[in-house]
């Protein structure tokens, strides 16, 4: 199950402490080219590092750490920690704080097969290389992955809200959520986090990319022999949020196609042969629409909005070989459908092609359809936590962005290595 381990974080040095909204960076695959640029005018933001620029933006991010480290701009803690991490939020429309609960450990990065971790999502192949790139050359994790485990008894949440009485860190930050870290040093006390965790299974939320890239950066550093009986290569970064007594909201992500398409009318036509289509008007409507029926759909299409509703009497034609847990998703539909069967696009192609991009905020998306940027939008809807839960369970993946756990944890508030001299540290007082 779950081997976890505390970290001997990197940390921005404490008289830059009180500037963490101004050094940390959303997650490399959700930044913005706008807010890339505006992060990049600060010499000294994470982004640098997480998202470094030009072509081999890799070998740069590996000198500007090491510049980092030996002007004592990143200084590393002295003992491992659990880093306890609360973000506070609320979702549009609300006028009460959410509390999302969690810390920040290492996790062993067990292959997928191993069925420790368990994924609920394709990757984009190009993505995961730019990570492991990242990787081997800084030995450095900018920002944790997201994974959930289950504690029905709610063990740990009585020492971190302890911890919580002491923070090290108190922000707001891009997404206007307050994001809090304090820092839980007793030997006995992350003894009982790493013990809770021991029996479980987590289930991966976000971040699939970088644990597939630390998976595949494990492997490379196989070969290796170290001293130590705990190989610093073989830990990721990881936040673990128990869905037990947790606020976790999931949010959709829209689809946008910048491909050929035949015209309005063929495209339709082909469309109205597994879909429903009603008109809407303005797309303006789509905003404020309930999709409460599954299998349903916007479509934004030039000025034009339309909800589609798939046809159940089609449905035995849909992904026929996948298994039933996974052809009841919207998204498994959509892509069978939509991309496949009417665009040519084989699940392969939709993982790497440049004509189907995903976009979180509804609004860009009509834009770049007026724009005549994309040629249309997908909005699609939310997906229930316990629908990921069951696709975890069975082994079976969903499509690429199929979801958007709110809030996104952030980059930069610490940072955890991989470098064997800078992980050493006698872990076994934990253990005991």
């Amino acid at each position: 199950m779950a081997e976890l381990l505390p970290l001997k974080a990197w940390r921005y040095a404490d008289e830059l402490g009180g500037q963490l909204e101004k050094l940390t960076a959303p997650l490399f695959d959700v930044v913005t080219s706008k807010q890339r640029d505006l992060l990049y005018q600060n010499p000294l933001n994470s982004i640098h590092l997480s998202v470094p620029q030009g072509e081999n933006g890799h070998l740069a991010a590996q000198k500007l750490l090491a510049q980092w480290k030996s002007q004592g701009i990143l200084v590393q803690d002295d003992v491992p920690s659990i880093y306890v991490y609360f973000q506070y939020f609320r979702l549009p429309g609300e006028k009460e704080e959410r509390c999302r609960k969690g810390f920040i450990a290492q996790i062993m990065a067990s292959a997928w097969e191993e069925k420790v971790i368990l994924r609920h999502e394709n990757t984009i192949v190009s993505a995961v290389n730019d990570r492991v790139d990242l990787l081997r050359a800084t030995e450095i994790q900018v920002s944790p992955t997201h994974g959930l485990y289950e504690d029905f008894a709610q063990e740990l949440e009585p020492w971190m809200d302890k911890a919580m009485e002491q923070p090290l860190y108190e922000l707001e930050d891009y997404q206007g959520v307050r994001e809090v870290l304090a820092r839980i040093t007793d030997s006995t006390i992350i003894a009982q986090f790493l013990k809770t965790l021991s029996d479980k299974k987590v289930i991966l939320a976000d971040g699939h990319h970088r644990l597939e890239a630390a998976i595949e950066y494990r492997k490379e550093q196989e070969a290796i022999q170290v001293s130590s009986p705990w190989k610093a290569s073989d830990y990721h970064l990881m936040y673990l949020t128990n869905v037990i007594g947790n606020h976790l909201e999931i949010l959709p992500t829209h689809r946008l196609y910048y491909g050929e398409v035949p015209d309005k009318e063929a495209f339709f036509k082909a469309i109205e042969e597994w879909f429903e289509i009603r008109p809407l008007g303005d797309s303006a409507e789509l905003s404020n629409y309930s999709f409460q029926r599954k299998h349903s759909f916007g479509l934004v299409w030039g000025d034009s909005a339309f909800v589609i509703k798939f046809r159940q009497e089609r449905f035995d034609q849909v992904a026929p070989s996948s298994p039933e847990v996974v052809r009841q998703l919207d998204l498994v539909i959509l892509h069978d459908v939509v991309f496949d069967k009417l665009l040519g696009l084989s699940p392969v192609e939709q993982r790497t092609t440049p004509a189907l991009a995903f976009e979180r905020n509804f609004s860009r998306c009509v834009q770049e359809v007026q724009s005549g940027n994309a040629k249309f939008a997908i909005i699609t809807r939310e997906i229930a936590l316990s629908q990921v839960i069951e696709v975890c369970n069975s082994g079976q993946v969903m499509p690429q962005k199929s979801t958007y756990f709110y809030p996104k944890a952030l980059g930069g508030m610490l940072f955890a290595t991989v470098n064997q001299e800078e992980f050493d540290y006698d872990y076994a007082q934990y253990f005991s």
